[in-house]
């Protein structure tokens, strides 16, 4: 399910409210899915359901397949008696079940229901707002390639006691879905369809969100003297951009946060080339340029109440007789020269120009910069955790517990002068890659070198978490959306209405 950007800017899963109401349990469902939180003493819900299936759902959740589960899974009664439903899903629920319970009962159940209508009752509105932000987000599906594309309408009608209480947090709720949603799309999409111009077209059209973008073009940057950048992409017959997005929904005097993501539409190593095999997984290379739009895109949906600049760096690292070679030396917009030793470690030359040029012209109040950098993090942390990097102990706590409480995995790498050593160049003021041992964290020193002294900075490589193999907590194989939820978090929680 595509979030569209253009004039529906939403998720295709039509979500209803309605009012508790016993009658709608005879209505034209697909499935009528219930939380069952007490098996000696049943809701009215599960009540009514127990009556019209003749004793069903007692048979059912006094079974051991129901036994066997854990809280938020669920066991499905298929035709169930007199009921219209086709099935009757029964969410097991563990006292006391906690948000990520609540989270993975919404995926499972999604899980279930694929193109199907649901009548949901949860009961408790303690739990409900992360039952269907689980739900929602495991509804995603990328079909723009197949012939046989989804095409029918998913629909979920919630049944709550007081739905009008909670019509505020849904439409949160689906504008960082939303967000997740475009960050997915974005890092899906081929590199012969998502090219740099593509990909700016797609950003300008946030506009009609509230954004203000602006995009720079190669003269631009080159006037700039951001050549580290402009070097990943001189071997591309795409031109290189920077694209500019501002968010202004807090006071005028208050800095904003800047979020800068690597763009790399499609990394080949350049000159550097990488082996064959795997290498088309490469067009997931922007997926930090892709988690910064997704949640310029959620905070504009929600009307966020804070100043955030997202910024990316777009390039394609392409080999040909234009390309940048081993052993090339750029003058960084920093002033700084940079030996390039690898050309597969392209993406730090991006950060080292877009970073600066963010410090330089906006002067934010802290900085997060996102990129699939180094294979090493993924030696490191595999595919359940991205690496976090600070230079600032409160910062990194802040964000960290966000990605907690969203349920999205970071664990915090070291920083220390040591590892400088193994950046140092014979011919210029750094080399680009300090050798194998320790890649990710010399990257990230390589990459600290452009923050300025008393900036607060996180850095996280997202390489191993943003596009998996297999399914993910939230999301089908591919494209994971990972950091929209816990960075849209960390802005409700620390830069909103700030006076």
């Amino acid at each position: 399910m595509e979030a569209v950007i253009g004039d529906k800017m939403q998720t295709s899963i039509d979500v209803k409210l309605k009012e508790y109401d016993l009658s709608l349990l005879e209505k034209d469902y697909d499935r009528i899915s219930v939380l069952i939180d007490d098996t000696k003493k049943l809701n009215r819900v599960c009540r009514r359901i127990n009556k019209l299936t003749k004793g069903a759902v007692v048979r059912a959740i006094n079974s051991d397949e129901y036994e066997k589960k854990s809280c938020g899974e669920v066991l499905s009664i298929s035709f169930p008696g007199s009921i219209t439903a086709k099935y009757i899903d029964l969410i097991k629920w563990v006292k006391p079940g906690q948000l990520h319970d609540a989270r993975k009962a919404g995926v499972n159940l999604a899980k279930l229901s694929g193109d199907s209508s649901v009548l949901i009752y949860i009961g408790s509105q303690k739990f409900s707002a992360d039952f269907i932000k689980g739900y929602l987000l495991r509804q995603y599906s990328f079909s723009e390639y197949k012939t046989s594309k989804i095409t029918k309408s998913r629909s979920a009608t919630l049944m709550l006691n007081k739905p009008l209480d909670f019509k505020k947090s849904l439409e949160e709720i689906k504008a960082t879905v939303d967000g997740v949603f475009f960050t997915r799309d974005l890092v899906n999409e081929p590199a012969n369809i998502l090219t740099t111009v593509e990909f700016s077209k797609r950003l300008q059209k946030l506009s009609t969100l509230g954004i203000e973008v602006e995009v720079l073009e190669e003269k631009q940057l080159s006037d700039l003297g951001m050549n580290a950048l402009l070097g990943v992409g001189q071997g591309s017959a795409n031109p290189s951009k920077v694209v500019v997005m501002s968010w202004k929904g807090g006071a005028k005097t208050v800095q904003p946060l800047a979020l800068v993501g690597k763009g790399v539409v499609f990394d080949t190593g350049g000159i550097s080339l990488k082996p064959a095999g795997g290498m088309e997984e490469m067009t997931m290379d922007m997926g930090g340029a892709g988690v910064v739009a997704g949640t310029m895109l959620a905070l504009a949906k929600r009307k966020a109440k804070a100043n955030v600049i997202g910024l990316v760096g777009l390039v394609e690292n392409m080999p040909s007789s234009t390309a940048q070679r081993p052993g090339d030396i750029v003058k960084s917009m920093k002033g700084e020269t940079i030996e390039v030793i690898n050309t597969d470690a392209e993406g730090r030359l991006v950060l080292s120009d877009v970073l600066w040029y963010a410090q330089e012209r906006f002067k934010p109040s802290g900085i997060i910069d996102l990129a699939t950098l180094t294979g090493a993090i993924i030696v490191g942390l595999g595919y359940e955790n991205a690496g976090v990097f600070s230079n600032d102990d409160n910062f990194c706590k802040t964000f960290m517990n966000a990605a907690a409480l969203e349920n999205e995995g970071a664990w915090r790498m070291p920083l220390a002068p040591a590892y400088d050593k193994k950046l140092k160049s014979r011919l210029a003021d750094m080399k680009n890659v300090g050798g194998r041992d320790a890649g990710a964290i010399t990257a990230a020193q390589f990459i600290q070198r452009f923050i300025n002294k008393e900036m607060p900075w996180i850095h996280l490589d997202i390489a191993g978490v943003a596009h998996t193999k297999s399914e993910s907590t939230y999301a089908p194989p591919g494209a994971t959306g990972w950091g929209v939820m816990s960075i849209d978090r960390l802005i409700s929680e620390k830069f909103e209405n700030i006076k």
